[in-house]
This record gives C-alpha cells, structure tokens and sequence, in this order.
C-alpha cells in the first residue's frame, strides 16, 4: 500500500471502560479518514460486538499484517485474540491484560515505525499492573520504552499545562522538588513549545508551591528557597514568569497571557485544566522522540455500555497527533539547514 496519510496507531484501553466506544464514534464520520489511515490495536470481535451493540455504522478491516490496510476503513490489528467476556463497568484482570496487550503492541509497532503517532484511550492503572508491566501509567511505560524524557503536558487550544511532578502521593511532592528537576521541566516545555507548537519564544509561567507563594515564609518556605532562586537563575535562558499563586493566576484569567504553564503537582494543574478545557482537553507525552495523545478523561466505568460517552476529547487527541506530525517535520526542515543563502540575481538596466 503507499502511504499517502499518517498511520495512527490506536489502544483502546480498558475494554469493559468507554474507550471503545469513543474510538468507533469518532471513526462513525468519515470525514476522520480524510486525514489518517487508523489501526486499532485490539481484538477483532469485541470491536465488532460493540460496533453492533451501539448500533454504529463503522466499517472494519482485520488486519494481519500492514500491507493491506484500508484507507476508508477501521483497521484493527489483533493484539488479542479469542473470546473476551465483555463486562461494561467492570474492572477485570481479563480487561487489565487485554489494555496492557493493546499497548505494548501498539508502542512495538510505534518503535520499528510501523505507524507515525500513538493515540491510547484510557486505562485503569490497577488492573493493567502485572509482572511484566509494573509501571504508573501511560507516561511512566512510554518513558521507559522510547528515547527522551516524558513529560506529562496538557494541552488545548488555548491552554497548556505541564506538570513538575506527576502521579506522587501529596505528601511526597516537596521532597521530589530541587532546581535540576525545575531546569529539565522548563527545557522540555520550551522545546515542545518550539517543535511541537510552533512558538518559537513561548511565554512560560510557573505555579507556587504553596499557597500565595508562602507568604514570604509565613505559609512554608520551599519557593523562597528552592522555587524562585532556580527560576531567576533559568531566567536568563528562558521567558519564564512566576511563581503566581494558583488560585488567583486561574481565577483572574492571567493563564491567558502566557503559552505554557508549570503546575507543581497533579491536582494543581489537572483541576483548572478540566474546570477550563474539559472535553476539548489533550493528554499530550512531550518530550519523547514519538507523539502519542490521550483523551482527558478516565476509563468512564459509570457510563460504559449506555451509549452516552462523548468522543470529543478524543477527537482533539487524533487533530493534536496530527498536528503535532505535521509541526515536527516543519521544524526539522527549517532546522536542518538554517544558514541557507539563495543566489542574488542582479539585473543589469
């Protein structure tokens, strides 16, 4: 087959979650295909059971190997193969081992080049734990798996979020927080603003660690000490700003001013985040040499099978990938040789 679009890679998550659902109503406007050839990485019949259970009309292509992908079609490559019990809102070791399949499938043929960008529904990150997969989530697997330094960075159109640390209990986060940690989140945001966004001076601003940036020391003392000497040092290296109190740095609509924010901790950044971007969100990996997107929701157990699962978020994690694509090849291209020089002609009158 020649390859005239993007090859999308797709996981699909928790099978008993609304991962599947989300990825056949995306796929069920066909204008989708005008711009990717998708794979879903799956099991055949419990994609065609659900094709049928939520009455959609979305045509299939099983796939064996890669040389007869259809273009117009929903290509499902089987990850898995056999019987799977489906059981909606249920978390099962059998849809465990089933998303951990898909993933690891999907992410070998994203290492040989297979597909261009990895897009993966959710997960439950208890169930996919076993001895072969002992990792935190997406990012911690895709970290360990492919060359760079994952960050997790929320991403839409008009907000983007990169989080210092990630999924650490809340009282852990301080004692993971030093000056080099700071550095390497700064430098990752600053070149995915570059290379993956196309900003080329980006705006970068940093939230407190603690609230109103402790108060001079009155409500803890970690970005007097640690916080705000790395950053005036980063300062010359980078457009950054900061550190602002979180509460009044959303609430007043400041974020607006600036392209990329560094939240502290999880709940720091995801909760504006989904407050303000929720449905349109992105779960973008930056810093790695591949692009993989996620939707900005969970496996959806409460509404799995009801047919009410909304595909919006994950229709943004495909037009990010795609974008994204599309920015990397720009920038690599005005990069590779930034000091060419055309020829002057002159005219003689």
């Amino acid at each position: 087959m020649s390859k005239t679009k993007p090859i999308i890679g797709i996981s699909t998550g928790d099978p008993n979650g609304i991962g599947v659902e989300v990825i056949l109503k995306c796929f069920s406007d066909k204008r989708m295909f005008d711009f990717m050839t998708p794979v879903v990485f799956s099991n055949y019949e419990l994609v065609k059971s659900q094709v049928i259970h939520f009455n959609l009309k979305v045509g299939l292509n099983k796939s064996s190997d890669f040389k007869n992908l259809k273009p117009n079609s929903l290509n499902i490559y089987e990850a898995s193969k056999g019987k799977f019990n489906l059981d909606f809102g249920k978390s099962k070791e059998s849809g465990g081992q089933l998303s951990r399949e898909s993933l690891t499938t999907a992410s070998s043929f994203l290492k040989i080049k297979k597909i261009d960008a990895l897009v993966t529904a959710p997960i439950n990150k208890k169930n996919i734990l076993h001895e072969s997969f002992d990792f935190m989530g997406h990012t911690d697997f895709l970290n360990k798996t492919f060359d760079g330094e994952a960050m997790m960075f929320m991403v839409s159109q008009d907000l983007k979020i990169a989080l210092l640390t990630e999924h650490i209990p809340i009282d852990k986060i301080t004692e993971n927080i030093s000056k080099d940690l700071i550095e390497k989140k700064i430098k990752t945001i600053d070149i995915s603003m570059k290379k993956d966004f196309g900003i080329q001076r980006p705006k970068i601003a940093i939230l407190s660690i603690n609230p109103h940036a402790g108060d001079d020391g009155i409500i803890g003392n970690q970005d007097q000490e640690i916080l705000i000497p790395a950053l005036k040092e980063l300062s010359e290296s980078y457009l950054i700003f900061g550190p602002f109190p979180s509460d009044s740095f959303f609430g007043s609509d400041l974020y607006k001013k600036y392209d990329a924010i560094l939240a502290i901790y999880h709940d720091q950044g995801l909760i504006p985040f989904k407050t303000i971007a929720f449905g349109n969100g992105v779960n973008f990996t930056a810093g790695l040499d591949i692009v993989r997107t996620s939707p900005d929701h969970g496996t959806g157990y409460d509404i799995s099978g009801k047919n009410l699962a909304d595909p919006s978020s994950l229709i943004e994690s495909f037009h990010t990938a795609l974008s994204i694509l599309k920015n990397r090849k720009q920038f690599e291209e005005i990069n590779s040789n930034p000091l060419k020089v055309k020829e002057l002609k002159f005219v003689k009158k």
